[in-house]
């Protein structure tokens, strides 16, 4: 192999790759184990309206392990989206000591249920977190079985915008566990609007009782306390002090 100069050259350049390949992997293993490049810095791009600094403060330190490279952004995420009002978190590094973090916050458009401090957001899911009382005055009240938050959101868009023409709010919205809706608008009425029906769909009971709504309801000396829309081809209107339909 003396011999053969061209041997000779490619065994030195192997020798030199081998080297610099170790040399690179005891580089990189110093550079993660070692303290150096501390995080210095995490800069939130967008003002956070709900989440409290406190709050931060409280998760954010234990999940900035390590430095630079080797600070674990799952964990940091992981630790944000855990806080009541983040929905969601993205984070990345920001060469030489920086980390930039994104939050998304929740945005409350009902309350969900009684008694369990549940909100359900713009996307329909379910959270919980705490608002001030009159925050959550405002706020219309929706439940349904698990799972059907977005339905029932939905649902109560739409009939917000059936009742606005009428001078009627939909303040409440329930759906039974049997799949029954129940309405109630903030005139205090109670509308049963029940179960999709294949040969009465909802939808067209209830827009039958909007129509006919200026002339029925609108004119009774005595408001109704209950409207039961759960004929095919009508509907019942109990008074609160009567008890009984009309």
């Amino acid at each position: 192999m003396w011999h053969k100069p061209h041997l000779l050259i490619a065994l030195a350049d192997l020798l030199m790759l081998a080297a610099g390949a170790a040399v690179l992997a005891v580089g990189a293993v110093w550079v993660v184990r070692v303290q150096a490049l501390p995080v210095q810095q995490v800069d939130f791009v967008a003002p956070l309206v709900q989440t409290r600094r406190a709050e931060i403060e409280r998760v954010l330190p234990p999940a900035i392990q390590g430095n630079f490279f080797s600070v674990n952004l799952e964990t940091v995420r992981g630790s944000l989206e855990r806080l009541p009002w983040v929905r969601k978190v993205e984070v990345r590094r920001v060469w030489p000591a920086r980390l930039q973090v994104r939050v998304e916050e929740h945005r409350a458009a009902a309350r969900w249920g009684l008694g369990r401090n549940e909100l359900v957001n713009s996307h329909g899911e379910v959270f919980a977190a705490v608002l001030p009382e009159d925050q959550l005055a405002a706020m219309p009240l929706l439940y349904g079985p698990p799972g059907t938050a977005p339905e029932v959101l939905a649902r109560h868009a739409e009939l917000v915008g059936q009742f606005a023409r009428l001078g009627e709010r939909p303040v409440q919205l329930l759906l039974s566990p049997r799949l029954a809706w129940q309405l109630k608008l903030d005139s205090g009425l109670l509308v049963n609007m029940g179960r999709e029906q294949p040969k009465a769909p909802l939808g067209v009971r209830l827009q039958r009782f909007i129509e006919i709504y200026p002339d029925t309801v609108g004119k009774q000396a005595t408001r109704p306390a209950v409207v039961d829309l759960r004929y095919p081809n009508g509907f019942a209107m109990r008074v609160a002090d009567e008890g009984k339909g009309n």
